[in-house]
């Protein structure tokens, strides 16, 4: 019968291409690892790894082998969830990845409140791009994320809003449009803007704006630091969509009902995946937020 710590072993293995480096992740000695891969390879009745120089590389059993041994420890990992939801106590590590800009903007006061009031639990938060953060919910490596939600529905993923996130169109103050009146479109599209890049939600807003009348932005720069864009903006580098949040006296809004719209931010988790309690007790918090309403109690 094969054994769970041969199976998470190849598993480090393979992800690292390394049998030092799996040995450090798993706080083995690099002895104890190649004795556990001998002794599956030996289970199995085949070679999972060949050795090829200094490089460490999958045979074809190997590569058969991984997603269904990944698979195994995604249910191990599920089945510690499902024991965390009989504990009294919000305790154990709850990994969540969040947007550069929410974490800064609207998150501070929830992590503040949940390590008050769950001083066991052990926050892990990965601060990256909306859409990378949805990858890393999907794989499983995060039990939850904060983003800008996505206008497509997927039947993996769960998605709860939080907080509408109206977009602003800007310029700076010395742009030729900003004292324009009645600005269509069209009159918009022949100037250069700064956007986030292609693959995000925020641009495919954009471009939908645009798109409906056969339009489409000349977008002179891509940053997906909101920031950065709003600097870009203030000095003369082009219009933007931007939160209204990041809206400040440097810049000048331009007034178009085609270009009043707004994203949605809030919380995804998969749906074949059992929250622990620190994940409920978080994604409480941020429900709580969302109504408005004080959640001084402790979960249930």
């Amino acid at each position: 019968m094969m054994d769970i710590a041969e199976l998470l072993t190849f598993i480090k293995v393979a992800e690292t291409k390394s049998f030092s480096e799996a040995a450090l992740r798993l706080f083995v000695t690099q002895p104890a690892i190649s004795k556990r891969i001998a002794a599956l390879e030996s289970t199995l009745g085949v070679k999972l790894f060949d050795r090829i120089g200094r490089q460490i590389i999958l045979t074809e059993a190997g590569t058969r082998l991984l997603p269904k041994a990944q698979k195994i420890a995604y249910d191990l990992k599920d089945i510690q969830h499902s024991m965390t939801l009989q504990m009294d106590d919000v305790s154990g590590e709850l990994r969540l990845a969040t947007s550069h800009h929410i974490g800064l903007r609207r998150l501070p006061t929830i992590l503040k409140k949940f390590q008050v009031r769950y001083p066991q639990a052990k926050l892990d938060i990965e601060f990256t791009q909306s859409e990378e953060a949805y990858q890393q919910v999907l794989r499983g490596e995060v039990e939850i994320g904060i983003i800008t939600l996505s206008n497509q529905d997927d039947h993996l993923m769960e998605s709860m809003p939080i907080w509408s996130d109206p977009l602003t169109c800007v310029v700076s103050r010395d742009h030729p449009l900003a004292k324009v009146k009645n600005l269509d479109l069209a009159e918009l599209a022949n100037h250069p803007c700064v956007l986030p890049n292609e693959n995000t939600f925020t641009r495919q807003i954009a471009e939908q704006v645009f798109g409906k009348q056969g339009l489409k932005p000349q977008v002179r720069m891509n940053t997906n630091h909101l920031e950065t864009l709003a600097m870009l903006v203030s000095i003369g580098w082009g219009w933007s969509l931007l939160p209204s949040t990041l809206v400040d006296d440097k810049l000048i809004v331009l007034n178009h009902p085609d270009l009043n719209v707004e994203r949605r931010l809030g919380i995804i988790h998969h749906k074949q995946r059992t929250l622990s309690r620190a994940a409920l007790a978080f994604i409480e918090l941020l429900q709580a937020e969302s109504l408005n309403v004080d959640a001084d109690s402790p979960t249930e």
